[in-house]
């Protein structure tokens, strides 16, 4: 079996590209399963209907999310009617939507979490804490499972890696829109990468018009960030689970510079 796992998908020019991409990378790679952070995919901040929608058609099967989620207001209207559209589990008890969720492929069952982190991020409950429960929670009723861990920092997001190693077959970073080089299968048999990407603009910074980020930096004035235009880029990662034993045998990094 093989998962593509890909990276924040950043406003309209973003979600081109998925478009573009993915039907082309799941026939080349034989991709089975597609998961997208979509908490960028409206206007770059937050989630409505037709980016959803967009995501879907253009080949997503599970959406994941993160602190953008809750941006665009209409997503509270959805967001308990969609199965596989996820956002952090570690929000306070009685937050729309769900924190994981199971999709079910041939006669496995695959379990996604998706989880915040709180290092430079809004307070919400120990993501820790919360993975343990939800390990428990599905212990037997997965196959595999995976983890998007949206987080700021490195090092929380290595901290979750290393303590979740061998209990679950994947887990990725999201969040700083940036690729990491580190993807590897830790010593326990959890794939791992610090950080999946975006699929967005690439002469931008995060996605945003680089003079605008620029004259924040400068100025210390409030600014409005626009979205900048394509070339994109294209992040993500494909997991390669043994259809036998479940285990993760491989992790390969995708980067389509356009």
């Amino acid at each position: 079996m093989k998962i593509m796992l890909v990276g924040d998908v950043i406003g309209r020019p973003g979600r081109r590209s998925f478009r573009e991409h993915t039907p082309r990378l799941r026939k080349e790679k034989g991709i089975d399963i597609v998961i997208v952070n979509g908490e960028n995919s409206a206007g770059g901040k937050g989630i409505t209907r037709k980016s959803l929608d967009e995501l879907y058609q253009g080949g997503a099967d599970i959406v994941t999310s993160g602190n953008h989620v809750w941006d665009k207001k209409e997503v509270l209207e959805f967001i308990d009617r969609e199965p596989f559209l996820i956002r952090p589990a570690n929000y306070p008890e009685g937050a729309p939507g769900k924190g994981f969720c199971i999709y079910p492929f041939k006669a496995k069952n695959i379990g996604v979490i998706n989880l915040s982190g709180r290092t430079f991020m809004p307070a919400l409950d120990c993501p820790f804490q919360k993975a343990e429960q939800l390990l428990r929670e599905m212990d037997g009723r997965c196959d595999v499972i995976l983890l998007d861990f949206h987080a700021e920092a490195t090092s929380e997001k290595m901290a979750m890696g290393w303590h979740l190693d061998g209990r679950l077959q994947c887990l990725v970073g999201t969040h700083t829109h940036v690729q990491t080089a580190d993807e590897r299968i830790l010593p326990k048999g959890t794939a791992y990468i610090t950080d999946l990407g975006m699929v967005g603009p690439w002469n931008s910074i995060l996605g945003v018009k680089a003079d605008i980020v620029v004259d924040k930096f400068l100025r210390a004035l409030p600014s409005r960030f626009d979205l900048a235009e394509a070339p994109n880029v294209y992040s993500a990662v494909v997991l390669e689970v043994d259809d036998r034993t479940n285990a993760a045998v491989g992790i390969e990094r995708v980067m389509i510079r356009e």
